[in-house]
């Protein structure tokens, strides 16, 4: 298997992408803004994840987002570094910062934002989020995979 000599990922990894804009969440509620679900014996890496508020869209200083709490989870459990945030990290639309976040095999990766409540001087309308990485076999299962 011929691997990338810098980052070790497979040459014939596949790509994923995942992205929505969605109503945000009601005090109490969450929502899933993003979802990828690595196959079965399949391991893969986050590479990227984007953000986006109406009110950021609007005014960029606009980067907390006091009452909400983001979060990327594998297998419903938050990923360090990012446990829980409360501002824009990488915003939507703008190239961002890679973050090289190794996914566990046949995780199911959601990025998910929060409404805590406690703020309401700005309620956020629509929210958004983007996960971008790749997937690949893996071996110590044995054999090469299988179509999918």
């Amino acid at each position: 298997m011929n691997t990338c000599h810098i980052c070790g990922i497979p040459s014939d990894a596949g790509f994923f992408d995942a992205s929505s804009i969605k109503d945000a969440p009601p005090p109490g509620q969450e929502v899933v803004l993003a979802r990828y679900e690595l196959h079965r014996n399949y391991c893969g890496m986050l590479l990227y994840f984007a953000q986006f508020t109406d009110q950021y869209a609007g005014d960029p200083t606009e980067v907390d987002t006091p009452g909400y709490q983001w979060q990327i989870r594998c297998n419903g459990q938050p990923r360090d570094p990012y446990l829980t945030f409360a501002h824009i990290i990488n915003p939507w639309g703008l190239s961002g910062f890679p973050v090289y976040l190794r996914l566990d095999e046949g995780c199911i990766l959601e990025f998910v934002v929060r409404n805590v409540g406690g703020n309401t001087q700005r309620t956020l309308t629509k929210v958004g989020g983007r996960l971008l990485g790749r997937y690949w076999y893996n071996t110590i299962y044995g054999g090469a995979p299988n179509p999918l």
